[in-house]
């Protein structure tokens, strides 16, 4: 992918494109891959970075969700069972079976979650990724070693998938151009074309040289996650809004803080709500809470409560409680929930379903949903969007469609294994000069070689894309980013030919954010 091309191709067409998705989140960039394989001439505008927003903030799971079945939502649970089964297949590189450990404090628990989880297996039929099974005390403890012991019974182990979602955006994103469309960052839509009361197109300025393009389309799809509404406005300023947004936050640990590979998962917190401690990239994900917000920001920050709350729930299930000295990193995303047509519904009541809404102006709208899902969610959109738009109708080509960087085989003890097929361009970078196989941190086993790969391949503008989603350093150890920052921007400057103004303003831009991302002592 290369930005100056892609806005040649987007400068250089002179009919309308078939659809224009506005929004590079799991929602927008699923959308571009369905209407390009089907042969739609597709071009994606993203504000920011490609997964800026929530989707590169996840819990890091695709699962079907023990939670909704929990609740009642059958549909939900099949769908994602099966949209789990299909990115398993579609993005080995990226996804990954994942054993789930529930430890037991009571007799009751180990038969009534056997059970439960049993029933969640049959659900996936054929893509069922393993069975679950009750385990005695001394099995559970063999699982999680650092579990607290005292009253235990035992466990129930079940399995679902994690993977890294902003690398799967990235990798989205390159499907799409390897299919023929179009995807920009730094992209702004800042007003809506009509012709007769309909929604004809976009007006969208580039947020690099602040140049506004009016960009003529047969249908728009707005796919902005939390912020939907403030496009659904542009098209009808009076409309009610259509997303809750909901908090969530997770914090970082070492990977000492579980010690072995299987997660932890506490189906029912103090409040109701569902604890996870899941390893990832050699650390632990512990996540998360549901509260909701009334503002949708692109930088939500995590409250005190919130940070306080995942320590002391953790804490009870551990033989040594950690600290907010334990933790490396604190990220915050905004789920971008249908708002309900019922008032004072708990944002953990939502369903995490999806909606595809069409204005009198024919504005095709996605809200809700949830990485799992995304694929589907991008099949129905299109299909409604087809529809709208007048396009000539084909059916999806996504469910058998290999996400690029898909490799049938993956070497997991490799460290840079999450490049796919890409993993040997990236070798040929390091060959091609000297230093660039330069180790830039030892911990996180990031090279300079992978800042030019994500400058040249991926997209790459800032230094906070390189380390906040090209790589995942930002969440994985904040500190440690911050001081990959001189060195990063040195790097990108060099490449892209940038003053040591711009070097200098880079990082001080990063350094900023990622404070936000450490927490005080206190």
């Amino acid at each position: 992918m290369n930005r100056e091309e892609m806005i040649h191709r987007m400068k250089a067409r002179r009919s309308a494109w078939d659809v224009v998705i506005i929004g590079g989140g799991a929602s927008g960039l699923g959308a571009a891959v369905d209407a390009v394989s089907r042969g739609y001439e597709t071009l994606l505008l993203e504000q920011d970075d490609f997964a800026k927003g929530t989707s590169s903030r996840s819990t890091k799971l695709v699962h079907g969700g023990v939670r909704y079945l929990a609740q009642g939502n059958i549909s939900l649970v099949l769908e994602a069972l099966r949209e789990r089964g299909l990115l398993r297949q579609n993005a080995t590189h990226l996804v990954r079976d994942q054993s789930f450990v529930i430890p037991c404090y009571a007799w009751w628990c180990i038969p009534f979650y056997t059970i439960g989880l049993t029933l969640y297996d049959l659900m996936a039929g054929k893509w069922a990724v393993g069975r679950s099974i009750p385990l005695s005390r001394k099995k559970t403890v063999q699982s999680l070693p650092t579990i607290k012991t005292r009253g235990l019974k035992g466990g129930v182990r079940y399995f679902d998938c994690q993977f890294d979602d902003a690398r799967l955006a990235i990798n989205l994103a390159q499907t799409v151009e390897d299919l023929g469309g179009t995807v920009i960052n730094y992209q702004r839509v800042e007003g809506l074309m009509k012709d007769k009361g309909k929604v004809s197109g976009v007006i969208a300025r580039d947020l690099e040289s602040q140049e506004l393009v009016e960009i003529p389309s047969r249908v728009v799809i707005n796919a902005t996650g939390v912020f939907v509404d403030r496009v659904i406005q542009m098209d009808e300023p009076e409309a009610r809004d259509q997303v809750k947004p909901s908090q969530g936050i997770h914090l970082v640990m070492k990977h000492s803080f579980l010690k072995g590979e299987e997660a932890l998962m506490i189906p029912k917190t103090s409040d109701g709500r569902v604890l996870f401690a899941v390893p990832w990239h050699n650390h632990v994900v512990v996540g998360t809470t549901d509260v909701e917000k009334h503002e949708a920001l692109l930088e939500p920050v995590a409250e005190k409560a919130e940070v306080d709350y995942i320590i002391e729930t953790a804490g009870r299930f551990m033989e040594q409680p950690p600290t907010r000295g334990d933790v490396l990193s604190v990220f915050t995303g905004l789920r971008p929930l249908a708002a309900p047509t019922a008032e004072g519904k708990k944002t953990k009541e939502i369903s995490r379903g999806h909606k595809v809404l069409v204005s009198e102006g024919g504005l095709v709208t996605l809200t809700g949903g949830k990485w799992t899902t995304y694929r589907q969610m991008g099949e129905e959109v299109i299909d409604r969007a087809a529809k709208v738009g007048g396009l000539p109708g084909r059916r999806s080509q996504t469910r058998q469609l290999k996400v690029h960087g898909y490799l049938p085989r993956i070497d997991r003890s490799d460290s840079l294994y999450w490049y796919g097929s890409d993993r040997k361009e990236l070798e040929q970078i390091q060959k091609e000069a000297t230093g660039m196989d330069q180790v830039l941190s030892v911990e996180l086993q990031i090279n300079k070689a992978q800042v030019v790969f994500a400058l040249r391949r991926e997209m790459a503008r800032t230094v906070e894309d390189f380390l906040a989603r090209r790589t995942r350093a930002l969440q994985l150890n904040a500190r440690e980013s911050i001081r990959m920052a001189p060195a990063v921007a040195a790097i990108m400057a060099e490449e892209q030919g940038k003053d040591s103004e711009w070097e200098k303003n880079q990082v001080t831009q990063f350094t900023a954010l990622a404070r936000n991302y450490i927490l005080n002592s206190s």
